[in-house]
């Protein structure tokens, strides 16, 4: 049940794509998993394997490298990844967060120099949002990129980056004009390889996610070309966050739901099979009511969530309905993968059982991504 995965938005062509997917992802992922775990990040070449699988930038159009897709075949593969236990693996941030921002934003010449080394794993790519001082609250930014000549010199650093010790493509958040709010905020491409005064911090310690790098970065009098600017202009940075957070935020509701879906298929293998006083674990009835209304919460989840991925394709998903998706999916997800570990009883809690990674790994879908409670305030804001 788990592993039927049939939205209203489905086609031949993307049931092919989810297959090979989940192929790869069993294949190259999921043996790894738990090596991944202890070292703290997937093996680099893992990304250039996905580049040659078709993986890479699926959504981008083919000139840049890209499969041709649309947001359906990042839909297609936040199933198949964590389906396949390959949640830790950060390719929805490369593919739907950082790739959009240059086809979106980027002159043609930065696509062409960018996009399809996206697409191949050559570069794998992060956004460089939080700072120490700044959660959530993206017009306090404190990096600064000061121009000089024909040069920006970025000065600041920033925390809990997701990919952060392999991404060598790093979009910034930045204050061109520190006077002026959020008006004075822009994304500037750093290519970490090409440059001097950047480092990588710490691999962050994290309770979930373990094989997924997330670390500091410094930029230390860091010089990149005023052409690595997005957009034509500086002070642009705001509104296009403001206009991209829905589609990240359409992303971690989708991965919260495919947790949702994941968890509830070990969680019913397990009460089948494992017995206790005599009987099935499925046949209490309270495993029945539990698991009940756990599936009754999926259904709900898959409706509401295949609605925000037709409106999206559409482009008519409005912030709002995409906080609303976030906000929902990870509260939902958290309580059910807790009830489904709790019907696993002390084996819930051991790291070998599917269920303690998904549920360790389904915390964090309430603070990323802004935190549910910025949710809430967005959602308010329309009311």
């Amino acid at each position: 049940m788990g592993h039927d995965f049939n939205p209203r938005w489905m086609t031949e062509d993307l049931r092919i794509f989810h297959d090979a997917a989940l192929k790869f992802f069993e294949r190259e992922c999921a043996p790894h998993a738990r090596r991944w775990d202890e070292q703290g990040v997937v093996d680099r070449e893992v990304w250039t394997r996905a580049g040659e699988a078709g993986l890479l930038c699926a959504s981008m159009p083919e000139e840049y490298g890209g499969a041709g897709g649309d947001f359906a075949h990042e839909a297609v593969l936040i199933d198949a990844r964590m389906k396949a236990g390959a949640g830790h693996f950060g390719i929805s941030l490369h593919n739907g967060i950082v790739a959009p921002y240059i086809l979106h934003y980027g002159s043609e010449e930065q696509k062409r120099r960018w996009l399809p080394r996206l697409a191949s794993g050559e570069l794998v790519g992060a956004i460089a949002m939080t700072e120490p001082g700044t959660g959530s609250d993206l017009q306090g930014v404190r990096t600064s990129a000061r121009l000089d000549g024909n040069h920006y010199v970025l000065n600041g650093s920033k925390t809990f980056i997701t990919n952060g010790q392999t991404a060598n493509l790093i979009i910034l958040v930045a204050k061109t004009d520190p006077a002026a709010g959020a008006k004075g905020t822009s994304l500037i491409v750093v290519e970490t390889d090409a440059v001097d005064g950047f480092r990588r911090g710490r691999n962050l310690d994290k309770i979930g996610l373990k094989g997924q790098d997330t670390s500091e970065l410094f930029f230390d009098d860091v010089r990149v070309p005023t052409a690595n600017l997005l957009g034509p202009q500086p002070g642009l940075g705001f509104v296009q966050l403001m206009q991209q957070l829905p589609q990240e935020r359409l992303i971690i509701a989708l991965e919260a739901l495919a947790g949702i879906e994941a968890g509830i298929a070990a969680t019913l293998d397990y009460v089948k099979q494992r017995k206790a006083f005599g009987q099935r674990i499925m046949d209490f009835q309270n495993t029945r009511f539990t698991l009940a209304q756990a599936v009754t919460e999926m259904r709900v989840g898959r409706a509401f969530c295949d609605d925000c991925t037709e409106r999206h394709l559409k482009g008519e998903l409005d912030a709002a309905t995409a906080a609303m998706a976030k906000l929902w999916l990870t509260e939902r997800q958290c309580a059910i993968l807790d009830d489904c570990l709790q019907l696993h009883g002390g084996y819930g809690y051991m790291n070998e059982y599917p269920i303690a990674r998904l549920w360790a790994d389904a915390r964090v879908g309430k603070i990323y991504g802004g935190t549910n409670e910025i949710m809430k305030e967005l959602i308010g804001r329309t009311l």
